[in-house]
């Protein structure tokens, strides 16, 4: 038995969720594939896969083996490619998970330029708010906003994440606007909560440098940033979300910006990736690519009281421009994520 065909086999199966998928997938017969899962599970002496005529999964001895199995194959591949040329452009399958918003907002809309300079790399991008386990999941490195909590994980900065506290016109007229923070306790805000703990996020106000928790009343509580844009532009309530998601509105006066004297504090963008895997070619360029585009991405950059984009590094576009008219070039939807 080809020890590492069976392994490419198997971690076929597992991620496609599907003999015959798999088999499609691989472009093997599904006979093939099922006599190399049985044999397989003969060598190993323990079974892999719970199947049922609707579904696969795993079983706990099967999930400690394709842990090991996307180590060893990803260990393979990398070898394979750095002994190649001595250039070795980055290649082969790169798994990465980045937020929905940011995918769909930034991302997204420059893979082209990716792929022109990288051909030889395929992306498979996953989009979510979920935390992913890259190892058990298999996945190359993630794009994430916030602190490193995970001592298993290197995270390279590539950029940082800045909020605003706003408002929908309609409710700031029949609640009035607030001055200051204690004035807060008299208005409604939209809730975000976590989709792992449940729990709604507190709002944070920057005094004097320093990190001020403040919890808000809420009617409506959601744990999708489309929903929470929408929340917030039907005067539910007042929003605290990322800037990027919401220039927009601020520029087209669907919402307006209030408490300016007090802002959120910002979070750092990184790319995580573990710490136990030398840096492979492919995700070093992805890392590189994230970085180059973050800086020079216009949503990311400051705007004025106008509304407008300070400096726009993207070649061939003028130094100013509105972000809907970004948003337009690039065919994004201006309320989608």
């Amino acid at each position: 038995m080809d020890r590492f065909q069976a392994m490419k086999v198997f971690m076929g199966v597992v991620e496609a969720n599907s003999f015959t998928r798999a088999a499609d997938n691989l472009g093997l017969p599904r006979a093939t594939v099922t006599t190399t899962i049985q044999g397989l599970e003969g060598l190993l002496k323990t079974r892999l896969l719970n199947r049922t005529t609707r579904s696969v999964s795993l079983t706990p001895d099967g999930a400690a083996y394709y842990e090991r199995c996307a180590r060893i194959l990803n260990d393979l591949e990398e070898t394979e490619a750095a002994f190649q040329d001595a250039a070795r452009r980055p290649q082969g399958r790169l798994r990465v998970d980045v937020s929905s918003p940011i995918g769909r907002r930034i991302l997204i809309p420059r893979l082209c330029e990716f792929h022109e300079r990288y051909p030889d790399v395929e992306l498979v991008i996953g989009m979510g708010d979920r935390p992913v386990d890259l190892v058990q999941e298999a996945v190359d490195c993630v794009i994430r906003a916030g602190e490193l909590m995970d001592s298993t994980l290197v995270a390279r900065r590539i950029g940082t994440l800045s909020f605003v506290t706003c408002g929908a016109p309609a409710y700031l007229e029949r609640y009035g606007e607030p001055k200051t923070l204690e004035e807060l306790q008299h208005h409604h805000a939209v809730h975000y909560f976590s989709s792992v703990s449940g729990r709604n996020f507190d709002w944070d106000f920057l005094v004097d440098g320093v990190s001020v928790p403040v919890r808000m009343n809420g009617r409506v509580a959601v744990n999708d940033s489309d929903a929470y844009i929408i929340c917030g532009l039907q005067g539910f309530g007042l929003i605290q979300p990322a800037r990027f998601m919401v220039l927009p509105h601020l520029e087209a006066g669907e919402l307006k910006e209030i408490l300016p004297g007090w802002k959120p504090p910002s979070l750092p963008m990184s790319v995580l990736y573990p710490q136990n895997r030398h840096l492979s070619p492919k995700v070093r360029a992805f890392a590189d690519w994230a970085e180059e585009l973050f800086k020079a991405c216009p949503l990311l950059s400051g705007c004025d009281a106008g509304g407008r984009v300070g400096e726009c590094r993207y070649p061939g576009r003028p130094a100013t421009y509105t972000v809907r008219e970004m948003l337009q070039e690039e065919n994004v939807a201006v309320g989608g994520a």
